[in-house]
Order: C-alpha cells, then structure tokens, then sequence
C-alpha cells in the first residue's frame, strides 16, 4: 500500500520542470505542487495582458487610421477652400480695380469695358484711355494720305462703335470729336483745293467721323466738332511729321442738361409751319 501511493506521488510530479527519480517526501511534493500551480496562474495571467495588448494595440491602429482618414480629408478640403478663396481673391481685385475705376473715370463700367475690348480687337487703328475716356484714332490707318475717306477697316470700326454709343449705358454721354495734323504742309494742289490748311483737314477728319457715326444712328445732337492742326501735338514733329501726332480723338463725356428734345433722325428739319413763323419775326439774312 505505502508502494502504491509512493509511485502515485511520483506519477503526479513528471509534468513538473523539476523530475527526479523515485519519490519526494510528502512535503516537498506539495510544495512544488503550489509552484506549479502559481506559475500556471501567471502564465494565464501573462497571456491576458498579451491578449490584451493586442487587442489595445489594434485599436489604437484602427485609431489611427481613422485619423489619417480624416487628415486626408480635411486636406483635400482644405485644397479646394484654397482654390475658392484664390479665385474670390482675383475677383474681389477685379471689383476694386473697376471701382478705382468708377471713382477717377467718366465712363459707366460696362461702356468701358466695350470700348477696352474694341481697342484691343484693333490695336494698330485704336486706343483706348479710360481714364480721360478718350478714344484715339491714328490717322494713317484711318485715312488715306490727305484724304477724309475712311479706310474700310476704320469704318467698320467706326460701326461697332455706334453700337456701343447706342447702348443704354452710354446714351447719356456726350461725344467730342477733336482732330489732329502734324506739321508738314499740304503740298498737293488737288489736296489743297479742298482742305486749304492741317487746320481744315484737321476739322474736316473730325466731321467725316461723325458723319460715319451719325450715319450709324448715333443722335447728332449729342455731337461736338473741332479741329486743332497742328498745334496740339504729342510728340516733337520731325523732317516728315510724326505719326503719332496725325489722329482723331474722341472724347465721352456726360451730357450737359439740354432744354430740346433729342431728334429722332440726323439733321431733323423744324416743322414747315414754325419755319416760316421765324421767318417772319426776324429780319432778312445774307444766304451762306
């Protein structure tokens, strides 16, 4: 019987980390009992906290990604805030330089920017100066050598300008046409038979752009003619003139408040009946 227990005891102590051959005393088995029971417990315990490691590990990786998903985001985001605010930038530019505009210039904002693009449809022919809202025609592309006959390009020109003349916007604008010759003298008898000086030639350019305009249905009424010749020019004259100084202007600036009515056709007549009444209260004039 003492054997049998003896190998019992034996028996129980083979998975211990420390075997030996033949039998412990009571004792010493209990002891080593408790010490691999403990050490079970801390295993199991060890690998808790593993399990739980990794189970804190992962969320703090699905953490993680989340946020770098939400980076990514806010990044792309903040990309496309950043383009919008750019382009309200430009435009916000763009209103303060055409209010700038508003303050120092004669010209509605719409009238301006009809007349910058025609400028720039024709740059050799026209330019455009907004601040002074004055329309420069240069006289070589304009007309031929000594001539009032405008050139198809300038009198197409001439056209859409009419247009912009006739648009709502710049109907309350007064146009000035101002023409400018160099300094050399007309030579030519033909030339000379019909415009005598630069200063006829200055006036009468002046008249033939109004006329193309008038033609165009601008109302005459809003029309003012003058020449200068010569005597007005922008840059020295040389041996042969300058060409920067052989030009039309034209000037828009607000209508003066008129007591008349603006007439419905170029050169409108008066009524036959009001005609002959003013003949009759004044007295008898030389004929032109």
């Amino acid at each position: 019987m003492r054997r049998v227990a003896c190998l019992t005891r034996c028996a129980l102590l083979l998975p211990l980390p420390i075997l030996a051959v033949g039998c412990v005393p009571q004792e010493r088995y209990d002891s080593l009992l408790t010490a691999n029971r403990s050490l079970q417990e801390q295993l199991v315990s060890a690998e808790d906290e593993r399990d739980e490691a990794r189970a804190n590990l992962q969320a703090v990786q699905d953490r993680l990604a989340r946020v770098n998903r939400s980076y990514d985001a806010l990044q792309s985001r903040y990309n496309d805030l950043s383009g919008a605010f750019d382009q309200l930038e430009g435009e916000n530019d763009e209103y303060l330089r055409r209010i700038a505009q508003l303050e120092i210039g004669p010209l509605p904002v719409d009238v301006e920017t009809a007349l910058d693009e025609l400028a720039a449809a024709h740059p050799d022919l026209l330019t455009f100066d907004a601040r002074r809202g004055m329309l420069r025609f240069s006289s070589d592309f304009t007309f031929d050598l000594g001539s009032v006959e405008l050139k198809e390009d300038a009198a197409s020109t001439i056209r859409a300008l009419a247009q912009i003349l006739n648009d709502a916007e710049a109907q309350g604008l007064e146009v000035h046409i101002v023409g400018h010759t160099d300094d050399v003298r007309i030579g030519r008898p033909e030339t000379r038979r019909h415009h005598p000086t630069n200063m006829h030639l200055s006036v009468h350019r002046a008249i033939a752009v109004r006329d193309a305009l008038t033609n165009s249905g601008v109302d005459p009424l809003r029309f003012q003619v003058a020449g200068y010749g010569p005597f007005r020019p922008v840059v020295p004259n040389g041996p042969r003139g300058a060409a920067e100084n052989r030009r039309v202007e034209i000037f828009l600036t607000a209508m003066p408040a008129l007591d008349v009515r603006l007439s419905s056709s170029p050169e409108q007549s008066p009524p036959a009946e009001a005609s002959s009444a003013a003949a009759e209260e004044r007295p008898d004039e030389p004929m032109k």
